[in-house]
């Protein structure tokens, strides 16, 4: 029977530690790839090309945004149902302001956002100061706005939107150059490969600096190869087609900024303190309601923004936007390893499982399944997603 040495057990042991958090924090990313793939094949190659690719972007931008919301909301232990109403609500008041009293569009869009804060901090009062469950403030936020939405637009939809707000959702970064491959894609590609390298090679030597473990510097290195190679090759899609679209920069720059305050403020740490344990982070000094009302306007404010999002995508307000929005972006969450019991969760994975859930839609559309099997699949995801948070939580437990 043979024996290891110390180096050996060692260096299995570290091995074995960077493995689980590894298949623990990229496990919904090795799912997407997987995802993609089976519909590439599945497909015949329809579900990457470049202009389908796009497509995916636009079409799953706005409950992208609410994710970024959501997983905020669920990460304090709560949960917001009225967004899609809110959205649909915020879509209908921005076409009257631009469509029927001929508002500019600028002043439109911020008294629109300033709208959503408002309607926000209303439910958030209610959670956080008079201590009603979200679920039901915002269960009867959703019947009020919806029904608020359908007095304003008169059970008729309002268009059309003037060009300048319509390139919200549809429009590109304009390139400088009158190739056939844009080559402002392609410099972004460069540029985010190398603000990437920088970056991690910077994180990777301050924690050096302080002695923490960094794992083998072979594993390091693939990473980056990989993360380098996937940047490129999306860019390079884009690039093929019609270039970045308009809603990417500033999803790219929603998911920069709301990753940054989750992880290196006090404020996200708070956040993370209230869904972990309340009574906890109130007696170690986190003001929790007032925390809890902000994430509240928070969503509102998100809310507001994918409203716009989606009339600017459609042109026109209609009395049924923004069904089912609250569904899907409370599947991404808990998908992109959101908890249901709160204090757990991050933006980027919020926008993973919103992206496992648009590849989901888009290759079954494709493949020609019927809307009752992509309901039934799409459930079976969520379900199963839990179910795998659940299981890895009770074999925490049990291993302690």
């Amino acid at each position: 029977m043979s024996t290891l040495t110390k180096p050996e057990a060692k260096k299995e042991s570290t091995l074995g530690k960077m493995f689980k958090g590894n298949i623990r924090q990229y496990g919904m990313i090795i799912a997407l790839l997987f995802i993609m793939l089976l519909f590439e094949v599945l497909t015949g190659g329809l579900l990457l090309k470049p202009i389908n690719i796009t497509n995916l972007i636009l079409q799953n931008s706005y409950i992208l945004v609410l994710a970024i919301g959501m997983v905020l909301v669920i990460i304090t232990g709560h949960i917001d149902l009225s967004v899609g109403s809110i959205a649909a609500f915020v879509g209908a008041v921005s076409a009257i302001f631009m469509v029927q009293w001929q508002m500019n569009p600028i002043l439109a869009v911020v008294l629109s956002i300033v709208i959503g804060g408002l309607i926000g901090a209303w439910q958030g009062f209610w959670v956080a100061y008079v201590r009603i469950p979200a679920f039901i403030v915002t269960l009867a936020g959703m019947l009020l706005f919806r029904g608020l939405t359908m007095i304003v637009l008169e059970g008729q939809s309002i268009s059309p939107f003037p060009n300048g707000f319509q390139k919200i959702s549809s429009g590109f970064i304009p390139d400088f150059s009158n190739m056939a491959t844009n080559i402002v894609a392609v410099l972004a590609g460069i540029a985010l490969s190398i603000l990437y390298i920088v970056t991690e090679l910077r994180n990777r030597s301050a924690q050096r600096k302080y002695n923490f473990d960094t794992g083998s510097q072979a594993i390091f290195l693939v990473k980056m190869i990989l993360v380098v190679a996937v940047i490129n090759a999306f860019t390079i899609v884009l690039a093929s087609y019609a270039g970045i679209p308009t809603i990417l920069v500033l999803l790219f720059l929603l998911i920069i900024i709301y990753s940054f305050v989750m992880n290196k403020t006090v404020m996200g740490r708070h956040v993370y303190a209230i869904g972990g344990n309340e009574k906890a982070a109130g007696l170690s000094g986190v003001k929790t309601k007032k925390v809890t009302f902000w994430v509240f306007v928070n969503m509102g404010v998100l809310a507001a923004v994918s409203g716009l999002i989606f009339a600017a995508r459609l042109n026109a307000a209609t009395p049924r936007a923004g069904t089912n929005f609250e569904l899907d972006a409370i599947a991404a969450c808990f998908i992109g390893g959101a908890s249901a019991s709160g204090g757990i969760g991050t933006v980027f994975g919020a926008i993973i499982g919103g992206l496992v859930m648009g590849v989901l839609n888009n290759g079954m559309s494709l493949v020609g399944l019927g809307i009752d099997w992509q309901q039934g699949i799409k459930g079976l995801v969520l379900l199963l997603a839990v179910a795998f948070d659940i299981y890895n939580k009770n074999k925490g437990t049990s291993s302690v």
